[in-house]
């Protein structure tokens, strides 16, 4: 064996050593926090729906190949699948830096150090030293287990090929799983939103009334003539009285909402609708011949859009008024019952102004539906969790003409708010791969594209003290959410905002 051979010998048996440290430190460090190790694949744009199978076939890789380089007779099967997994790793890198919105981290020990650019130049000098390697092994080995140099380039360029093929693969079926078919896997881009501000509201009766131009406008349950404002950073706050003198009227649960320039009073159970002039704050026009409801939200000066029990069996039912003509248009096939028509298909009834659609989101079940101005259906879709059967009891007394809840029912979406194409859901329901602490210290925030009918990511809001989390609203630029006492102003980053688009 000549020098220059002993030195082949040498540079590739260190490459090889270099590869089995490499390996044995990455999947011992995996293996070592198995359960972080699968929540960050969850999170992972290219493997978040195999997050089960990957957790397991990564390090298992790793440790295998560590063997077959250990063993003079498979070192250049081991050499080869060394670099056809750095090559899969480096195109890994590759798109999540280039080609999706957010980037996790699912790497071990110190590895997990590094920054993703880093680690990318780290794994181009990895994959240089296994094609030395490689090369090497086919100038002395090809008299007993290993290949001539041309047969070695011609597969290191199959496998360079064949690697990145299968990671572009994974990539957008993963995606396609996840947008349209997910399995319950939540995703949490980096600085979705970021806190902005917050201003003590002093009590925990306010609610949202809505916006108009840059203002935010809240109702207060305990005071109906109340209106709160602030401009869009929480400053500039202002109390006004609302002004409205008919006696005749007896409220049971008054509430304002803003649309436009307009300011609505509503009561369901009177039934009553006002309306009046946001500049001067004075109610001076009625509806005439509405029907009891227990929901309603205005669509424009003359129209509302309600939740009514005027359905077969007293069930809910979803309709648009029209106080022009006097006349209420339902639509029974919006609302599909599952076990009584009335707790089952209990919901939050939203209304996007831009776009003008009508978004009902099921409070104990994984659906939401949208509707035309005209309570036309225009799309059924289904919200990641996998809770799609109600679950109630529900009891009948006075000879079944009153139900009641029998048992606590379980609550899958709570709050929402529509911007656009863009659904916010406060989700009540932990998901698969979902880190425990973050679950506990916050209120879970689904993003949905409702044009599209697909999941997009999620965003915690953290908890104030121990208090509830009562609604959200959501501008083109913020989201604002009542804490208990306090609302919340949170900014949308761009991850988020790239994703708005007008329904046209």
């Amino acid at each position: 064996m000549t020098l220059s051979t002993r030195m082949k010998y040498f540079i590739r048996e260190t490459i090889c050593l270099l590869f089995v440290l490499l390996f044995i430190y990455a999947s011992v460090s995996k293996l070592l926090d198995f359960q972080h190790f699968r929540i960050e694949l969850g999170q992972s744009p290219l493997l978040s729906a195999f997050a089960d199978q990957f957790s397991i076939i990564v390090p298992a890789l790793e440790i295998i190949i560590c063997v077959l380089l250990l063993i003079p007779k498979f070192k250049p099967a081991g050499l080869f699948a060394a670099y056809g997994l750095m090559v899969m790793f480096t195109a890994y890198i590759f798109i999540i830096l280039n080609y999706t919105s957010f980037i996790p981290c699912s790497c071990g020990g110190v590895l997990e150090k590094m920054s993703w650019n880093v680690h990318f130049l780290f794994n181009i000098v990895f994959i240089f030293l296994a094609i030395t390697a490689i090369l090497l092994d086919a100038k002395f080995e090809k008299k007993s287990v290993g290949i001539s140099s041309r047969k070695s380039l011609i597969w290191i360029f199959s496998i360079t090929v064949s690697g990145i093929a299968t990671v572009i693969f994974l990539f957008i079926f993963s995606e396609q799983i996840m947008h349209y078919e997910n399995p319950f896997i939540r995703r949490y881009p980096r600085h979705a939103v970021m806190f902005h501000n917050e201003l003590d509201l002093k009590f925990n009766s306010f609610y949202f009334a809505g916006t108009s131009g840059d203002r935010i406008y809240l109702g207060n349950s305990t005071s109906p003539l109340q209106l709160l404002s602030v401009d869009k950073n929480l400053r500039n706050r202002k109390v006004d009285r609302i002004i409205f003198n008919d006696q005749k009227i007896l409220f049971h649960r008054p509430s304002i909402r803003i649309q436009n320039h307009y300011l609505f009073l509503i009561d369901g159970a009177v039934p009553a609708v006002l309306r009046g002039s946001l500049k001067d704050l004075e109610i001076n026009k009625e509806f005439n011949r509405l029907p009891y409801f227990d929901q309603a939200l205005p669509m424009d000066s003359s129209r509302i859009v309600l939740r009514s029990n005027k359905g077969n069996d007293l069930a809910n039912i979803l309709g648009v008024f029209d106080n022009d003509n006097g006349r209420v248009q339902y639509n029974s096939r919006l609302l599909q019952k599952q076990i009584d028509g009335v707790f089952d298909t209990d919901g939050r009834l939203l209304y996007d102004e831009t776009d003008q659609r009508i978004v009902y989101v099921y409070f104990y079940r994984n659906q939401f539906i949208t509707a035309g101005k005209h309570a036309e259906l225009i799309s059924r879709s289904r919200t990641i969790d996998t809770t799609s059967q109600a679950k109630l009891k529900v009891s009948y007394i006075k000879n079944s003409a009153e139900r009641k809840m029998s048992a606590p029912p379980y609550i899958v979406n709570a709050s929402a708010a529509v911007s656009g194409n863009l659904l916010f859901i406060h989700s009540k329901v932990r998901g698969k791969f979902q880190d425990e602490k973050t679950w506990n210290q916050a209120f879970i925030i689904d993003v949905y594209d409702i044009n599209r009918q697909s999941y997009i990511m999620s965003f915690p809001i953290y908890k104030i003290k121990d208090e509830k989390l009562k609604n959200i609203i959501v501008t083109k630029d913020y989201l604002y959410a009542i804490i208990g006492n306090s609302l919340v102003q949170y900014e949308l980053k761009a991850s988020l905002k790239k994703e708005m688009r007008s329904a046209e």
